[in-house]
């Protein structure tokens, strides 16, 4: 490694075409407490939770493979101690004589931290300053100002900060992150109030080929027009996401079994009847369920994949709802 690279201002970790770490540089040593001992070889889901693990297999697998790099990927990386740091990753795959690594910058997360204990250390000082009241109007009046000015940048890096973790970068729709808050929101809303809501997954049929034939820039334009064609068909209040790959899911608030057929089988028809130049013609099949007393937030999601997967196994371009299997 090149030594300027091994003392450079932000991590750097690269991996080989398995995710197990074959370099890593000074700086990431030092900020997390680890020895080269301790990470060479092992594989990068080592250094994650389970949270960020799924962030892993949404995102970056398939971005890395699909794309070639991610960008701007928020983290939280565990150090020596076990506590997670914040991180924004970004990586690129890079030819290696005969093979492919993945190099990996780490920026830490800093900044924001430092933002807000300094936010919180002017408000103490306003706070002393009003009980003691042995501080001139002036002094008051220029703290405030300090506070109003801090809390406006933190909003904007915190917005910023979740749109990129919301975000799926391709389509421009929520990802796989958001979708899964919104359906902990949607269980919860249902087992307090008992407000029905349903659940497809829809999945492109015969992408693979669609790459192989036409290549993964049609591919990629052809995830983009069918994210908008799903965006235009949706009511305000739901939710669509692209769940990985090929696969888009919605989530339906207030939306019972007839409906949801309804619905899922009106997606059938728009997208085979809409104009794709690129390929000739694009069908998709999708899988629904309605949420129930019995379900639970992983249970939704089998339901709406086996519905799937039977409206795959019956001839493709079509709805199947849970209920019906």
């Amino acid at each position: 490694m090149d030594k300027r690279l091994r003392k450079a201002p932000c991590g750097f970790i690269s991996i080989n075409h398995d995710c197990y770490i074959i370099e890593v540089n000074d700086t990431f040593l030092e900020w997390m407490g680890y020895k080269q001992a301790d990470l060479l070889g092992k594989h990068i889901e080592s250094l994650l939770k389970p949270g960020t693990k799924m962030i892993f297999h949404s995102y970056f697998y398939p971005n890395i493979n699909f794309n070639g790099c991610v960008e701007e990927l928020f983290i939280k990386v565990k150090n020596q101690a076990g506590d997670e740091v914040p991180y924004l990753l970004n990586a690129k795959k890079v030819k290696q004589g005969d093979s492919e690594i993945i190099d990996c910058i780490l920026v830490q997360m800093k900044r924001r931290i430092d933002y807000e204990l300094e936010l919180r250390a002017t408000k103490k000082q306003m706070e002393e300053a009003y009980i003691e009241k042995n501080i001139a109007f002036e002094k008051l009046e220029q703290i405030y100002l300090e506070i109003e000015k801090k809390q406006i940048e933190l909003m904007e890096m915190n917005s910023d900060l979740v749109t990129i973790s919301n975000t799926d970068k391709l389509t421009g729709i929520t990802n796989r992150r958001f979708f899964q808050e919104k359906l902990e929101q949607q269980v919860d809303l249902y087992q307090k109030e008992g407000k029905p809501f349903s659940f497809l997954i829809i999945d492109i049929d015969h992408f693979k080929k669609v790459n192989d034939t036409y290549g993964h820039q049609i591919g990629d334009i052809v995830l983009v027009k069918l994210a908008t064609i799903l965006k235009n068909i949706m009511r305000l209040e739901d939710v669509v996401s692209r769940f990985g790959g090929e696969e888009f899911t919605v989530i339906l608030p207030a939306t019972d079994i007839e409906k949801t057929i309804s619905f899922a089988k009106k997606i059938n028809q728009e997208v085979e009847e809409a104009t794709w130049q690129e390929t000739g013609s694009l069908t998709v099949s999708i899988g629904a369920a309605t949420f129930t007393e019995q379900d639970t937030e992983i249970s939704i999601i089998e339901k709406a994949d086996r519905a799937l997967y039977a409206s795959k196994e019956n001839g493709r371009n079509r709805s199947t709802h849970f209920i019906e299997l």
